[in-house]
């Protein structure tokens, strides 16, 4: 992707395919002094939905900004689309959930610091303080939210008043070891990025690096995901993997599986935040 200097409007829409329809975003643009600077299509062939992400240059645009989704409300109707207009300019909040493994914390932060990434941090939240300084060096506030059985439900209604004291629009669960309640979930759908190994369902529990060198894997991965009320099961943003052999220990694999772990969950923190996933039928589309 090449760099874009001026301000920009992305549009991202989902709809049954018909024809005329790249055909009229286009000329809605075109036709009002836009640039198209992205264009990615894609049809769903079997359910034959069609998926679009359409991102143009605003500088010589003749519609108000605040007036473009008014404007373009009665193509969206004719194609009975489901669609969401975005601005380069708008720095969504987003908080990030750590538990005590910092390696996917500590590689967004710098991410941000080296402005790789849209958006705002505006809270590192945990279940424990031991974070705390590393966070703080940073200039971002960190709140710590003790979560035992019997408390959980209160400390997530307390977590839930914070975030939406703080305006946030994105969560990021990097690391974070607390499975969240169907009440939490439901407060910020598909707005909750989560990482995690790919060993799964073969090797569950604490220790999952451990049987997976016990069983010599040839293979390990990450996986992002949205958070959904079933664990593990929402829709995919992104995956990696790297092949491992003999040679490795069990530390090697640890070691292996945490560098997947930071770009896996970067790289899906981007997509979502420069507006390039859509959603459907608990899959994504990603335009990358």
């Amino acid at each position: 992707m090449g760099e874009v200097k001026g301000k920009t409007a992305t549009l991202l829409i989902k709809c049954p395919d018909r024809k005329c329809l790249v055909r009229d975003i286009a000329d809605f643009i075109s036709r009002h002094g836009g640039n198209i600077l992205h264009a990615d299509h894609h049809i769903d062939f079997e359910t034959q939905q069609f998926f679009s992400r359409v991102e143009w240059d605003l500088t010589d645009f003749s519609i108000a900004q605040a007036e473009i989704g008014s404007r373009f409300q009665p193509i969206a109707e004719r194609f009975a689309m489901q669609w969401e207009l975005r601005f380069s300019d708008e720095q969504p909040a987003v908080a990030i959930f750590v538990s005590r493994l910092d390696h996917c914390l500590v590689d967004l932060l710098h991410r941000w610091e080296l402005g790789e990434l849209r958006g705002n941090v505006v809270a590192v939240i945990s279940n424990h303080p031991e974070l705390r300084s590393a966070v703080q060096r940073h200039g971002i506030a960190y709140y710590h939210f003790p979560i035992r059985p019997q408390n959980k439900r209160r400390q997530e209604a307390e977590q839930l008043a914070l975030l939406r004291s703080l305006r946030v629009d994105l969560l990021i669960l990097a690391r974070y070891m607390q499975i969240l309640s169907d009440e939490f979930v439901s407060s910020f759908p598909n707005r909750i990025i989560n990482i995690h190994h790919s060993f799964l369902p073969a090797f569950i529990g604490s220790s999952p690096y451990a049987r997976a060198y016990e069983r010599g894997v040839k293979l390990i991965g990450a996986t992002s995901h949205y958070v959904t009320t079933i664990p593990g099961a929402g829709p995919i943003i992104d995956q990696d993997v790297v092949r491992v052999t003999h040679r490795d220990s069990l530390s090697d694999l640890i070691r292996k599986g945490r560098d997947l772990e930071r770009v896996v969950l970067a790289r899906s923190v981007r997509l979502h935040l420069e507006r390039r996933v859509l959603l459907y039928a608990n899959k994504t589309v990603v335009f990358d």
